[in-house]
């Protein structure tokens, strides 16, 4: 499927910004526009490379609000949306779910309505494996497993879900959904498990383990993860759910301690915190559907793409310690006159 031209929300975050990145080197003849609210997780220093790129475009806005929402697909005349944007950290979810619940879903349902009005020909809905809840020591989620979220950020984004096949079965909405396991790479927040503890590491600060460290995660290398949903993009079935999965299983506290042997640093360095409240026990994704339907396969081993990111955060102190200490909030002040939410 030909496009020329995309709109990308939530494009100055982790995920959305290792996707534009990769669109752009991929697709010469492709366009981008990145809405993002820049909430403390957008971070404009992760697409800093690509300032003056005539192929890329910032507007700044919440997709909650509905007048520039329809402004910006008005102006930019996508050939498709892919949202990113979203809360996405379970813990911030638990401490105050009512932001996740206004991203989520109502502004889920703005871009749903608005791309509906414009005609946009095609839309995907970037989900998460949270959405099905939690798996015992055998089996894996398929596309097909009933959505049982644990965390009010999964409920979020399992309502979002829900609202995107509405759509296409109530409107004919030419909508689609990812649903990934665990990303890492470059890039990410801080807060998340891999950048923390390679932070932390690296300054001879404690690593936080929730409960015994037991708790089980599959990892997929963000790009690998953005190779997915292109190829959904592109190739995928209208109103139907692709996962995505590294086939990467551990613990939590057996990939901590692989990170402090790749580090040099002691095990000593792990102090073992309190457990998340309602913390999923395992996750693990059948991803052949992808495979056979999008031809898509994970190319980034886990050895290769864990190396390459500890490499990346050592090597790039300067982004790690600006959003540690908040420097990067500033710089949001200067350019935009407020402070970020």
């Amino acid at each position: 499927m030909t496009m020329n031209r995309l709109l990308v929300t939530g494009g100055c975050g982790f995920i959305g910004s290792n996707f534009i990145r990769l669109m752009l080197e991929e697709y010469p003849e492709l366009s981008i526009t990145n809405l993002d609210k820049l909430t403390y997780a957008g971070n404009l220093a992760n697409l800093a490379d690509l300032e003056g790129n005539e192929r890329y475009q910032f507007q700044r806005g919440d997709i909650c609000d509905r007048e520039f929402v329809d402004t910006v697909l008005k102006e930019s005349k996508p050939d498709a949306v892919i949202n990113f944007a979203a809360e996405s950290h379970v813990d911030r979810s638990i401490l105050d779910s009512t932001p996740f619940v206004t991203t989520n879903v109502n502004g889920t349902l703005t871009l749903l309505d608005s791309c509906r009005a414009h005609q946009v020909t095609r839309f995907v809905q970037v989900s998460t494996d949270e959405v099905y809840g939690s798996l015992g020591d055998e089996g894996f989620f398929t596309e097909s497993t009933p959505l049982a979220p644990n965390s009010p950020y999964s409920a979020s984004k399992a309502a979002a879900d829900m609202l995107v096949r509405s759509y296409v079965h109530t409107f004919d909405f030419p909508a689609l959904i990812t649903r990934c396991s665990n990303n890492y790479g470059p890039y990410q927040f801080p807060e998340k498990l891999l950048p923390l503890f390679i932070s932390n590491a690296r300054n001879d600060q404690s690593l936080p383990v929730y409960g015994t460290g037991e708790n089980v995660r599959d990892w997929i290398h963000v790009l690998d993860h953005c190779r997915g949903i292109d190829a959904t993009l592109r190739k995928g079935r209208i109103g139907e759910v692709y996962n995505f999965g590294g086939r990467t299983e551990m613990t939590n506290i057996a990939l901590t301690k692989l990170l402090l042997k790749l580090l040099g640093k002691p095990e000593s360095l792990i102090t073992y915190v309190n457990d998340r409240p309602g913390h999923d026990q395992r996750y693990a994704i059948d991803c052949r559907k992808a495979e056979t339907e999008l031809g898509w396969a994970p190319e980034v081993t886990f050895e290769q793409g864990l190396q390459e990111t500890i490499d990346w955060y050592l090597n790039n102190e300067e982004w790690v310690d600006n959003i540690r200490s908040g420097d990067y909030l500033s710089y949001y002040e200067e350019q935009y006159g407020d402070r970020l939410s």
